[in-house]
């Protein structure tokens, strides 16, 4: 065997290794993956301008809901769910955002012990995944999985708090 292949294997090696590494980082894994039969975007975000930050506002207020059993997003507003854009939203709620309660909780845990702020597309997410959590807590009428929802709510709560507080 040459002996070209050696170096050549170690490369390959190392970029696997850094690949797989970056995805467990992520506090956002999913939105690295993408999935068959979705609006194919890498690491999708929704704000790009204050016009998107703008219409996110409308959405939230017109009553958006996450919902459902393929979670699927809800606005009740015809106009708002109609517009273009919306459709990047769509798949960062349905295929981005955690929706089990264990993968809320390791997110609140990653959220607890970083130091650094969160980055623009994390901190949308994140504010998406409270959204979702206190839309689940609504529904949730068995008082021990209320407490674990609501403490899931709070220490999302917290993370954006520290996050858009003083550095």
């Amino acid at each position: 065997m040459p002996q070209w292949w050696a170096p050549l294997i170690v490369v390959y090696l190392s970029i696997y290794l850094a690949a797989t590494q970056h995805y467990r980082k992520a506090l956002y894994p999913s939105a690295y993956r993408i999935k068959r039969g979705t609006y194919s975007l890498i690491d999708p975000s929704f704000q790009h301008s204050l016009e998107d930050v703008n219409l996110l506002f409308e959405i939230l207020l017109a009553g958006m809901q996450i919902q459902g059993k393929d979670f699927t997003m809800l606005i009740p507003d015809e106009e708002l769910a109609s517009m273009r854009s919306v459709k990047k939203l769509e798949v960062i709620c349905e295929d981005v955002l955690p929706k089990k309660l264990s993968d809320i909780r390791r997110l609140t845990a990653e959220l607890t012990r970083r130091r650094q702020p969160l980055s623009r597309q994390d901190f949308e997410r994140t504010l998406l995944t409270l959204v979702y959590t206190t839309q689940t807590l609504s529904q949730i009428s068995n008082q021990q999985q209320r407490e674990v929802w609501i403490d899931a709510l709070i220490q999302l709560f917290r993370a954006l708090q520290k996050d858009l507080g003083p550095s």
